[in-house]
């Protein structure tokens, strides 16, 4: 082998990557500014200019390069004693750039080519004489990579991925073998400098990545400048530097594109003698609904579902420490509608006094088997590891009941299976698996005693006998304040809020894409009784263009009072399930139907876990609380009763409004809901 003399550091080659990123960058912006100088000389200084469609310039940055495989051989006559496998590095592309892409549209195409480099070093590694080996690489390649472009909320925030075609340009490596370190009077041997064998010459792989558009000139500018932060990821598929051996490498790329534009006037100049084109603002209107909140003798009593699961962690088979475990001689005195003396270790917050009815689930089932010793359950663990391990978690659910209720072993039955017999996750599904997973990866309660179960209910989805809680006093949804933007899902991309207290305190909310919304007043005022506030909707338009509005509402806080009157019912859905599950057609009609007061007004709304799209789940919730609302509303008819007034709210996966937060399973399975306050006649 015939080495090559080593690149020293500070010459001409090894300044490249830098010196080709400010030559790039300065070429693109003088070649186009020239060509734009004569046409900008002859326009008035007061037109303005929409944004361009084609954009040149160039991107720079830094290539962090991770290295895998194997790499021994690396020439055909030059092989080290012992392999290299990991390494990493950090490298500098500059690319030229071409990007299309129309004004307010979401679709265009970006083309890049230029210099890129992977250059690292590999891991030291250990020969056999214990001596360290290194090995450096400058691996460089002129790159072509073309890609679509995509703007999701036709915005200044883009995505964009496409191939990547790679011609190789340098190969070479450094390779030092040094001494043992248990003999330092030896020589070591002298730096190999060469270039790699069998270097595939052109490559084939893939890039991603998503970027953001600051533009840097004023509207009056008709040459227009961007400045695009980015980042992109370039998987190792495709990225082999070598035919032989096994050597890959993966790349995440950060860097900034500065792009330049021309764009057309969007006015008149004001020596031509033309009518000015008004272009008329979209046409909406703002209101705020402050409910005045003065006390009533209102205060919940709710009957609250109990799901038939008990949710395990991904890699235990022990019941989790969020659920209550009661010692032995604590079971006497437990009793339902005491749940906050046995509260659990960990609670996220929001419906405190609900989870700890939920995270009781195992001690309710044990209190309710002692008081109907005839009654039997059987317990089916699901686990996507197996049935074993399905069977594992079954069985500590069994060894609880057994060893702290004294529930007789024959009274249980434990199964194990991979799915359980209602999942989550469906065929075909690749979107928040593992959200799903941790939702399906459960112990089951089923049984054939209408002691333990919620009335009328049988098979694999009947909850438990629900548990009424008395005296929960929470702001109902008829507190909030609302706030209606009308027009505004056409004529905004999106638009929030900002609210102005008396001392010139700011607090902002949004951004939002629905015409109403609502707020809870405690998010507003905090602690304060009752304050007067500024409110301003600020919409963005689909062309780029900000509209403000005004209005001002004086806000009470809601207090709650101590007699009972307003009840509340739920209706749990499984996911992604627009329809309510069989089971409560006949509870809704039954059981709470009868109790709903002669001239009273349900509220009905809708809820969805974190799990989808947020626009789909916004019409999930919404079609969830209609479907209870029908079958309430045909119930009421079959009686006939016309007496009933309601309201109906769809608020999706709102974390404003969300019964429940979505850190673990069982929150998200009670968030994919209907709740129904029921408000006496005033």
């Amino acid at each position: 082998m015939k080495p090559n003399t080593r690149l020293k550091k500070g010459s001409r080659f090894a300044r490249f990557p830098y010196s080709l990123v400010l030559k790039s960058l300065f070429a693109g912006a003088l070649i186009f500014t020239g060509m734009q100088t004569p046409l900008q000389a002859q326009e008035p200084q007061m037109v303005k200019y929409a944004q361009p469609s084609w954009w040149f310039g160039a991107a720079g940055g830094a290539n962090f390069n991770f290295y895998r495989g194997t790499t021994q051989q690396l020439t055909t006559d030059f092989i080290v004693p012992t392999a290299f496998h990991n390494g990493q590095g950090v490298g500098f592309f500059a690319l030229p750039l071409i990007e299309f892409h129309r004004p307010g549209s979401r679709l265009g195409f970006i083309l890049q080519a230029g210099y890129d480099s992977r250059k690292g070093k590999f891991d030291q590694m250990e020969s056999p004489c214990n001596c360290p080996e290194d090995l450096n690489t400058d691996l460089n390649y002129i790159t072509i990579e073309p890609s679509l472009r995509i703007a999701p909320f036709k915005s200044n925030f883009y995505v964009y991925g496409g191939p990547r075609l790679a011609l190789n340009m340098d190969n070479n490596f450094t390779y030092q073998q040094g001494i043992n370190p248990a003999f330092p009077e030896q020589v070591a041997d002298p730096e190999v400098n060469g270039v790699f064998s069998n270097t595939n010459k052109s490559l084939i792989s893939m890039q991603v990545g998503a970027g953001y558009d600051i533009s840097l000139t004023p509207e009056t500018k008709q040459t227009q400048v961007v400045l695009s932060p980015f980042i992109a990821y370039h998987p190792y598929f495709g990225q082999d530097p070598r035919s032989v051996e096994s050597w890959n490498l993966t790349t995440v790329r950060a860097g900034v594109a500065l792009k330049f534009g021309r764009g057309h006037k969007a006015s008149i100049p004001e020596e031509v003698a033309a009518p000015v084109v008004i272009v008329a603002e979209p046409e909406v209107t703002f209101s705020a609904n402050s409910p005045k909140n003065i006390p009533v003798e209102r205060s919940v009593r709710e009957t609250f579902p109990v799901r038939n699961y008990v949710f395990f962690n991904m890699e235990s088979t022990e019941i989790p420490d969020r659920y209550v475990l009661l010692r032995k001689g604590q079971v006497k005195g437990f009793r339902e509608d005491q749940l906050e003396v046995t509260t659990p270790k960990e609670l996220t917050g929001r419906s405190k006094r609900q989870m700890i009815v939920y995270y009781n689930v195992l001690n309710i089932l044990g209190d309710r088997m002692v008081k109907n010793p005839t009654a039997t359950i059987t317990l089916v663990g699901s686990s996507m590891k197996g049935p074993k391990d399905g069977r594992a978690m079954a069985t500590s659910v069994k060894t609880y009941l057994v060893d702290v209720f004294e529930i007789a072993p024959v009274r249980i039955t434990v199964e194990g299976r991979v799915k359980p017999k209602i999942p989550s996750e469906q065929p075909g599904g690749q979107l928040e698996l593992d959200l799903l997973r941790e939702g399906d990866r459960r112990v089951t309660i089923t049984s054939s005693s209408s002691d333990l179960l919620m009335e009328f209910q049988s098979g694999p989805d009947a909850p438990l006998k629900p548990v009424e809680i008395i005296d929960i006093q929470v702001a109902p949804i008829d507190s909030y304040v609302s706030f209606n933007v009308s027009g505004a899902d056409t004529a905004f991309s999106s638009w929030s809020l900002e609210i102005k207290d008396e001392q010139g305190k700011v607090q902002n909310f949004g951004p939002y894409t629905q015409e109403t919304i609502s707020i809870p007043g405690k998010s507003i005022l905090g602690t304060r009784p009752e304050g007067d506030y500024k409110l301003t909707m600020i919409g963005q338009t689909k062309s780029g263009k900000v509209i403000k509005k005004d209005t001002k509402a004086h806000l009470v806080l809601w207090t709650p009072s101590k007699d009972e009157q307003m009840m509340r019912f739920s209706v749990l859905y499984e996911f992604n399930n627009s329809k309510a599950i069989m089971i409560y057609e006949k509870y809704l009609t039954e059981v709470v139907i009868p109790k709903i007061p002669t001239g009273a007004t349900v509220i009905i709304h809708g809820h969805t876990d974190v799990i989808g799209g947020e626009d789909v789940n916004l019409k999930l919730s919404l079609a969830r609380a209609n479907d209870v609302k029908g079958i309430l509303e045909n119930g009421l008819k079959n009686s006939g009763r016309s007496d009933v007034k309601f309201e109906v709210h769809g608020f999706g996966e709102d974390q404003n409004l969300a019964p429940f937060n979505n850190k673990y399973p069982e929150e998200r399975f009670y968030n994919r809901t209907v709740i129904l306050d029921i408000i006496p006649k005033k």
